[in-house]
């Protein structure tokens, strides 16, 4: 991690039919980071990454990605866009081949010769020699090893990951774990990680930050987030106490 700044968030609101779900008044993620964003369900994690990936506008305020201002009215370039991935907590692929899953968006850019790049990142996080597969026939573990294959061979500069382990048993958890903390250390990719876990930010994270109700209380590097809280609230998220 260094200190550039890659995204900048400044008075995001986002509003749905009236009701404000996201209100973060700044935010700096930096190049190279790990940030695990943790809350319970409805705090805002998930549409803080759709708009960290350009899918929806911010309803008032300003995204700045590599100095490009995302605001309401104004489009962010494909070539932008591209240098952001997510992979999503229920992985969506096509029904073919876990080869053809992982090359499809290789496919979209017009790079048809990218086989072997294909297979070095399936053998990567151990799907080699499920290539030729059926995605419809894998486990749900695999499913998302396929999706974040499907991530990693589009080299992004940031890697958004929504709840990637959620429901799969602890032998995929540590191996999903590991793959990200290895995309990160070897490429240098900015990685920003929703969870409900808060042993998987422990494990996983530069700095952690927490939401509630839309509102992002408390970032932090992770040590001091968990050992030295400055709100109470995090205090009591970190303890496992009802603060919502």
């Amino acid at each position: 991690m260094n200190n550039e700044v890659i995204y900048r968030l400044s008075g995001v609101v986002k509003v749905y039919q009236d009701r404000r779900v996201l209100d973060i008044e700044s935010l700096d993620i930096y190049r190279g980071e790990i940030l695990v964003l943790v809350g319970p369900s409805g705090a805002g994690k998930s549409t803080l990454l759709r708009l960290l990936n350009f899918v929806e506008l911010p309803t008032a305020g300003c995204i700045s990605f590599l100095d490009y201002e995302w605001r309401e009215g104004r489009a962010v370039p494909l070539p932008l866009r591209r240098r952001v991935t997510t992979v999503f907590q229920q992985p969506v692929l096509l029904d073919r081949s876990v080869e053809a899953n992982v090359h499809y968006g290789l496919r979209l850019r017009g790079q048809l010769d990218g086989k072997k790049h294909v297979q070095d990142v399936l053998s990567r996080v151990g799907l080699g020699e499920l290539a030729t597969r059926r995605a419809r026939t894998l486990s749900g573990g695999e499913l998302q090893r396929v999706s974040l294959a499907r991530a990693m061979v589009l080299q992004p500069d940031v890697l958004l990951l929504d709840e990637p382990t959620a429901n799969l048993d602890p032998y995929n958890v540590g191996l999903i774990e590991e793959i990200v903390q290895a995309i990160n250390r070897e490429h240098g990719t900015t990685i920003v990680l929703v969870t409900h876990n808060i042993f998987q930010a422990r494990r996983l994270a530069h700095r952690v930050g927490l939401l509630l109700d839309g509102h992002l209380i408390e970032t932090d590097e992770r040590e001091r987030f968990f050992e030295q809280p400055r709100d109470a609230r995090t205090a009591a998220f970190v303890r496992g106490e009802m603060v919502y």
